[in-house]
């Protein structure tokens, strides 16, 4: 079973971002479940969000077969030309690509809405855990970074450092080049409560390395793929907050 959660920015107003539901999904037994998380009510006091067009009901919970056209859509077609070469920018392999892994990667981002997938990261049994995403924010740092982020290649460790004080988010975790420290982008949002708490109980146990690096014309949002690595003590339980859990416990 593989889980992804939707995220729903605030447009109008704050501008700020609430996870508001979420994808169960086993496709070797094709098993297809979306519902509604406490996000989407959290959303919706704070920002008016109404039920999605997929999904008209915030109380109910919606199962399928097959992979539901919210998820279908934002993949690329494997009919395209360029299909090949788009799993290959993800660090897929063409032949067995999964359409979950796929959103997981990319976010499922359209320009139509204000919608973007992300997956649950999971917990290993020995409390590690492993995640892969592309760079954040790299067309925001100084030229210099830029320059050197120009100059790495797939293999380069980087280091990871908490931001106190970022403009946006408060709390971020940027990624570092390993010997001059310059900062070349960010950790996605989503990430950013349990790789802090990762850091700060286990600092020693945090890595991250370059997976793969897309010059252009690939899409900028895709440039360079990270892969980062660490561990929590044994109690702790990733997207377990509140606006991850179900709107209702009757989800089954």
């Amino acid at each position: 079973m593989k889980t992804l959660f939707v995220a729903w920015q605030d447009t109008t107003h704050s501008r700020a971002w609430y996870p508001i539901g979420r994808l169960d999904a086993d496709s070797s037994r094709s098993h297809y479940k979306f519902s509604y998380t406490q996000g989407a009510e959290i959303a919706k006091n704070q920002a008016g969000l109404q039920p999605l067009d997929s999904f008209p009901d915030f109380h109910k919970v919606y199962k399928s077969s097959e992979l539901f056209p919210l998820f279908k859509n934002r993949i690329m077609g494997e009919g395209r030309e360029d299909f090949k070469e788009y799993i290959r920018q993800l660090g897929l392999d063409p032949d067995h690509a999964d359409p979950l892994e796929i959103l997981a990667l990319t976010g499922g981002e359209r320009q139509t809405d204000n919608l973007e997938v992300f997956p649950k990261i999971e917990r290993h049994k020995n409390g590690g855990f492993t995640s892969r995403f592309f760079i954040h924010g790299w067309r925001h740092v100084n030229e210099p970074s830029q320059q050197r982020l120009a100059t790495l290649s797939e293999g380069t460790q980087l280091r990871v450092a908490i931001e106190l004080n970022n403009p946006a988010t408060v709390l971020a975790v940027q990624l570092e080049t390993p010997d001059d420290y310059h900062m070349i982008g960010w950790a996605p949002r989503y990430l950013v409560k349990d790789l802090f708490s990762a850091i700060c109980e286990s600092p020693s146990d945090i890595s991250a390395r370059i997976v793969k690096v897309n010059p252009a014309p690939a899409p900028i949002k895709q440039r360079v793929l990270v892969e980062i690595k660490g561990r929590w003590t044994k109690d702790y339980q990733p997207m377990a907050t509140e606006e991850f859990q179900p709107m209702h416990e009757n989800v089954n």
